[in-house]
């Protein structure tokens, strides 16, 4: 029985994917910060500071994906670092590339929600901002198995009606402290650093918006996180509870 035990472990334990070591130079995740689910809302673009944020922590998020294209290049770039993020994932391509999303996933980042379709909820019917939350809460169980615990406003747009509706269901609304601007065109990775340290001398660090669908930002984050650790800044990877309260 030892004999049998033994080689159950060691099959085991060669099963296990293997860990690669950080680099001792690497920016590195500096520690995890573990949120109740809770219809809270956090970031100083339009709530209060997140708890537990010391100055010069960075919470790196990372919007609309997933995308076949560029969000591999993000998780390398990341890896590389050995820098734990959170991507808030559209529901229309998580349902698409529902692989893909969980590649983000068993990489150990968070997931979050970010509309089944990215639009303006505030500018449609409350039955029609419902509906898309129902189908990004279905897309996101379908792809990952599990319960969604935050959610960002595409556009940073928030309505009443969602605000209410997250609120009652315990997910956590996440706005943002920093960014750097990376939607718009022909923007060289100096320029994004640029625009994303100089938000964040003015916030002291918090919640930084990035998105993995812009390949100029999938091209740029080597640079950027380097920037980041030049700086003096640590990445705290956030993550949420596993049991709803």
């Amino acid at each position: 029985m030892g004999l049998l035990l033994a080689m159950a472990l060691a099959a085991a334990t060669s099963a296990q994917p293997a860990q690669t070591a950080c680099a001792a130079d690497a920016l590195g995740t500096s520690r995890t910060l573990t949120l109740q689910r809770e219809g809270a809302a956090w970031g100083t673009a339009q709530h209060a500071a997140l708890p537990g944020l010391a100055p010069k922590d960075v919470v790196l998020t990372f919007d609309d994906g997933p995308r076949p294209e560029s969000t591999p290049l993000v998780l390398k770039a990341l890896a590389d670092q050995c820098v734990k993020a959170s991507f808030f994932m559209n529901g229309e391509p998580m349902r698409a590339h529902a692989a893909l999303a969980r590649q983000v996933r068993d990489a150990g980042h968070s997931v979050g929600m970010h509309g089944f379709q990215h639009l303006a909820f505030g500018q449609l019917p409350a039955a029609a901002q419902i509906a898309d939350l129902d189908a990004m809460v279905a897309a996101y169980r379908e792809a990952l198995g599990s319960e969604p615990a935050a959610y960002r406003f595409p556009f940073l747009a928030e309505s009443p009606v969602l605000m209410a509706a997250l609120r009652e269901r315990g997910i956590t609304v996440m706005s943002v402290d920093a960014g750097a601007e990376d939607w718009l065109p022909d923007q060289t990775p100096q320029m994004l650093a640029d625009k994303l340290l100089g938000q964040l001398a003015k916030s002291g660090g918090g919640i930084v918006l990035l998105h993995d669908v812009q390949d100029q930002t999938a091209r740029a984050l080597p640079f950027l996180l380097q920037a980041l650790k030049a700086k003096g800044y640590r990445v705290v990877h956030l993550r949420w509870d596993d049991v709803p309260r």
